[in-house]
């Protein structure tokens, strides 16, 4: 498993891959998943994948050798939509390949692709590809992709990241949706790739490889849990059965009708307690019900 994510805003992309891969408990280990495609002056690209590993690494290679029927290749294409058509392509052609063989093997093809960059003469561009080789793009209402195992770090972002977050904000942010990650699910691992792209610089202009010893993520990661846990015991503890009146720290008041949903025991394990003012599921039906 893999975790990608990667960030459109107003003042550039932010690219963050993690790099394990794993085909069991056992057999895990260490493949980047960041590919830059940089002619500087003219066009910095970055792809990035998650899925089955020998997918991918074909699908990059097909990128990498491409022409299409037009002539285009990924260095020449003359817009970025039409270089994600290109790695579009190239999943398909992978398909077609290698598909059917994989699958008399019982293996799916299993593949999802982020592909961000800019082209000379337009804006910063963002898409996510699929494994049929259709593609989506980003825009202000929906400024980040992410692919693998994303459910982990997607609450931090939802709730920071705006296109007019800085660069370095969204870089942080990034590092703690991948600390996220990390701490929740041990199918993604260090080391980290992590590329920051300013607009129109039409060139890489800050990367890093994070592992283990990086002080600053080392810092995000021990900083991040002690202000969640500072953030939590600084909310009050609900307050049962409050007056009317008692204000945000009450989570019932004594004229809430709440009732849960209650099935009776049999006849001849029934006690004589009777559950008060909550009823059971057959006093609600009236006794009506039928099994």
């Amino acid at each position: 498993m893999t975790y990608c994510v990667a960030m459109r805003l107003d003042a550039g992309l932010v690219f963050l891959s993690d790099s394990r891969t794993n085909a069991g408990v056992d057999q895990v280990g260490n493949f980047r998943k960041m590919t830059v495609f940089e002619n500087p002056g003219d066009r910095m690209m970055v792809l990035m994948t998650a899925g089955n590993l020998s997918i991918s690494q074909s699908i990059r290679q097909v990128i990498a050798e491409r022409t299409t029927s037009g002539g285009k290749t990924i260095w020449t294409a003359t817009s970025m939509y039409e270089a994600a058509q290109i790695v579009g392509e190239a999943v398909r052609t992978v398909y077609e390949r290698d598909a059917r063989a994989l699958r008399e093997f019982g293996i799916d093809f299993n593949v999802s692709i982020i592909f961000g960059g800019q082209i000379q003469g337009e804006r910063s561009r963002l898409f996510q590809v699929y494994a049929a080789g259709n593609f989506i793009e980003a825009h202000n209402e929906n400024t980040y992709f992410q692919i693998g195992e994303a459910k982990y770090g997607k609450p931090i972002i939802d709730r920071v990241i705006t296109p007019a977050t800085p660069l370095n904000e969204a870089a942080k942010c990034a590092l703690i949706s991948m600390d996220s990650t990390l701490r929740s699910n041990i199918s993604v691992g260090l080391p980290l790739d992590l590329l920051i792209y300013e607009e129109n610089k039409l060139a890489v202009t800050r990367f890093v490889t994070i592992d283990e010893k990086n002080q600053y993520f080392q810092m995000i990661r021990s900083t991040w849990g002690q202000q969640l846990k500072s953030v939590f015991e600084g909310i009050a503890d609900p307050v049962w059965n409050a007056a009317p009146d008692a204000g945000a720290r009450a989570l019932s008041t004594t004229n809430t009708d709440s009732r849960p949903v209650r099935v009776a025991p049999p006849h001849s394990l029934a006690s004589n307690v009777q559950p008060g003012p909550l009823q059971t599921l057959a006093q609600q039906d009236g006794g009506n019900r039928q099994h």
